[in-house]
């Protein structure tokens, strides 16, 4: 198969011009009339990722995060960025991101998430303004609800969270109905959370500050970027999977996260 028709399945989900301006989604290394047999899925492209492509044979990795995010300068080797993609060119392997366009597309990232903690009557948090359908994060309710700590214990199990970080929980008596999530670092829809009338808002990367934005009616808990995001392997497999069932697509064992947790 060559690499424009892996693309095109990709790009017919989530299109290239959903991303953001600073981002750097699509193909970074490799050539659209090239073949490939096999792909990869991680979150992540790392050593241990390209090692994984290698032995499974696989000769494009796809992933959420683009390896390239900002200008290199050099190749020699002086950072696991340079090393990835030095790797990839001289091992024949095509690295392709899709980044904040499977973040801002109808159905992506915070959909799949939504859809795991069984939220219902989902809508755009942030809807671009040249598409209401498309955007940053949703809003839902769930069918009932639910006690605030065993709703964050559960979205903690659900996605094997280290430590979940959250705000004050405005009541004893406080019930979670209406939920908002972003996945990744999601600090700049909390207003639009709130504005939504939700009573928890999920996401990633807060800080120190932000976990005061609730004004006494919100909580928001930060599960962590990779947990909140490791859906994408998901979404990815499913896409290329309906529309190209005879292509090889394996999910990454060795995409982790680079963060450890302490308890």
């Amino acid at each position: 198969m060559k690499i424009r028709d892996l693309v095109a399945s990709i790009e017919e989900f989530a299109p290239l011009n959903l991303q953001e301006s600073y981002d750097n989604s699509g193909l970074i290394v490799g050539r659209l009339d090239d073949e490939v047999h096999a792909a990869l899925l991680a979150v992540d492209v790392t050593e241990e990722v390209i090692d994984e492509a290698l032995r499974e044979g696989c000769d494009i990795i796809i992933t959420h995060h683009p390896i390239i995010f900002t200008p290199l300068k050099r190749f020699n080797s002086a950072s696991y960025v340079e090393r990835c993609v030095e790797r990839a060119i001289r091992s024949g392997i095509a690295l392709y991101a899709c980044h904040t366009n499977l973040d801002s597309t109808s159905h992506g990232m915070s959909w799949q998430v939504g859809a795991m903690i069984d939220l219902d009557d989902m809508t755009v948090l942030e809807p671009r303004r040249d598409d209401p359908d498309a955007g940053f994060g949703v809003v839902g309710t769930l069918t009932r609800s639910e006690d605030a700590l065993s709703l964050l214990k559960r979205v903690k199990n659900i996605f094997d969270v280290g430590a979940v970080r959250y705000s004050d929980i405005p009541s004893e008596e406080f019930m979670v109905r209406r939920v908002a999530i972003c996945t990744g670092a999601g600090r700049s829809c909390i207003a639009s959370a709130r504005a939504a009338g939700a009573d928890l808002y999920i996401t990633a990367d807060l800080r120190y500050n932000d976990f005061m934005e609730g004004e006494g009616r919100m909580i928001l808990a930060d599960i962590g970027h990779f947990e909140s995001e490791f859906c994408a392997i998901r979404i990815l497999n499913d896409v290329i999977s309906k529309k190209m069932s005879n292509f090889a697509v394996r999910k990454s064992v060795c995409s982790r996260n680079p963060i450890h947790y302490l308890v």
